[in-house]
């Protein structure tokens, strides 16, 4: 019976020690970063825009490296020029990318990516349109640096798509922008063979002006990184741009308070060569400079390469003197035929065949395996070139070794862009950029000088910087396959 009577006490005792218990401690309220709002948000109509857009990028740079491949032949001819003078204006257009890229790269990351993007476009437009009215040839490469200068400002754009793709979409999306590269280049060399014969190449450049001045009036649709924008302590802005980015997406902000450390140190080159990224970035500079090196080195020596033919006992094609035949300058005259256009085009194709087998290589093997098994076949490609073969053979050989090369740029630079935190990752595309350069100064004078003297010492040269980077992909200590981009160091 007591047994009875205490179960209702203890009942009761509970419910009313229940309702006299405290209300419990307010909860912290939630946050999130821009990270997880990235990843909540989702691919969608931004990011296709964002691609389009910020993709198109690649198709004026190509453009405007490309002109000069096409132009060569032409500005030899009226200007009489040697084969070192030829290879100067290419040698000068990459000193400025270079002088210029380390400055574009500490600028964005003080003052926004979106900004430098636009100065860099506004001044390669402006130069570029200059170089048309060029009177003589110091002009011409003076005014061709300094569109150099301008272009080095377009590593922004895949800066911009870098921080707004969510990191599974990243592997896939920023290789498939050599797709604009492509046609770039295809744009340039399809309008050479028609503007030049017809009407000169002073109004090929003009003509090749227009899409990056269509280009500056797309920008404004695009917003300042969010990443960048949290970085500098405006958070508003950055959570106004998340907000848009998920309407248009038509998809749901995470809940709660968007947060982010404020970064006041943003953009210092000693961040690149502390303890933690020292090995890193090193190895990454020397990528860049032997990727940069095969690359432009491979789209100068293909005149010479084809004008080999490199069928065993074949004899150099014979060009005519440039000027009066009883000149002895000692400059050759060789004018593109239209088959040397065909030619072109089809080894430029080749820098989307393997993209597919790339995609695959970046997201299942990671960035640092990918880049050293492309990075060791274009050094077995660079050696075979030396086989006695036929033009169709010759032709093939340069198609692999075109598909290889750019197959390397897309890794080197999505893991560049990965693996540095926000506030010096401008920066870090920007001097690898810049160092970048210094293989492609020296490359035509190795297409074009060394080749002529040493066919296969040139060969080996490229085939030997190759390998040295194909083990210093392998070796890279920080692999970003799968890893959110970092804030901070």
């Amino acid at each position: 019976m007591a047994t009875r009577q205490t179960e209702p006490v203890t009942i009761i005792s509970l419910r009313k020690l229940s309702l006299g218990t405290p209300e419990p401690q307010p909860k912290e309220p939630k946050t999130f970063t821009v990270e997880d709002a990235v990843e909540t948000i989702g691919f969608g109509r931004f990011h296709i825009a964002l691609f389009l857009i910020m993709g198109s990028t690649g198709v004026v740079e190509a453009m405007e490296i490309m002109l000069l491949a096409v132009v060569s032949p032409v500005i030899r001819c009226e200007w009489q020029l040697e084969n070192w003078q030829v290879a100067l204006v290419t040698t000068m257009v990459f000193f400025g990318y270079m002088v210029s890229s380390i400055l574009f790269g500490l600028l964005a990351d003080r003052y926004g990516r979106w900004k430098i993007l636009l100065i860099s476009f506004l001044w390669g437009a402006y130069f570029s349109l200059l170089t048309s009215f060029a009177p003589s040839y110091i002009w011409f490469v003076f005014l061709r640096t300094m569109v150099g200068c301008g272009v080095s400002g377009h590593a922004q754009g895949l800066i911009i798509k870098t921080e707004f793709l969510p990191t599974k979409y990243r592997g896939y999306m920023l290789p498939l922008s050599q797709v604009f590269w492509l046609a770039g280049s295809l744009l340039i060399i399809g309008l050479a063979s028609v503007v030049v014969p017809s009407i000169g190449w002073r109004w090929l450049i003009r003509v090749a002006s227009i899409p990056g001045i269509i280009l500056i009036v797309a920008f404004k649709f695009i917003p300042e990184s969010a990443r960048f924008n949290v970085s500098t302590g405006n958070t508003r802005a950055a959570l106004a741009t998340l907000e848009s980015i998920a309407r248009m997406n038509r998809a749901a902000m995470p809940e709660g308070t968007l947060v982010e450390p404020v970064l006041e140190k943003r953009g210092r080159f000693a961040d690149l060569l502390d303890d933690k990224y020292l090995r890193t970035t090193l190895q990454i500079w020397v990528i860049w400079l032997g990727i940069s090196f095969a690359y432009y080195g491979i789209i100068l020596a293909s005149a010479e390469l084809l004008e080999r033919d490199l069928v065993c006992g074949s004899k150099p094609k014979v060009v005519e003197t440039a000027g009066d035949p009883e000149s002895q300058s000692p400059c050759h005259c060789h004018m593109f035929a239209p088959s040397d256009y065909q030619t072109m085009i089809i080894s430029t194709v080749g820098e989307i065949a393997l993209n597919p087998l790339n995609m695959l290589g970046i997201n299942f093997l990671g960035r640092r395996l990918s880049l050293s098994i492309t990075m060791g076949c274009t050094a077995l490609f660079f050696l075979l070139l030396n086989i006695c073969t036929s033009s169709a053979g010759l032709i093939g050989f340069l198609f692999m070794l075109r598909a290889l090369v750019a197959a390397n740029f897309n890794t080197i630079y999505i893991y560049t862009a990965e693996v540095y935190p926000t506030t010096t990752r401008a920066l870090g595309m920007g001097t690898s950029g810049s160092l970048c350069r210094i293989g492609a100064m020296v490359a035509p004078f190795i297409s074009q000088v060394l080749m002529s003297a040493s066919f296969l010492g040139a060969l080996c040269l490229f085939s030997s910087v190759c390998v040295i980077c194909a083990i210093s992909a392998f070796t890279l200590p920080i692999e970003t396959k799968g890893r959110a981009l970092q804030q901070i160091k």
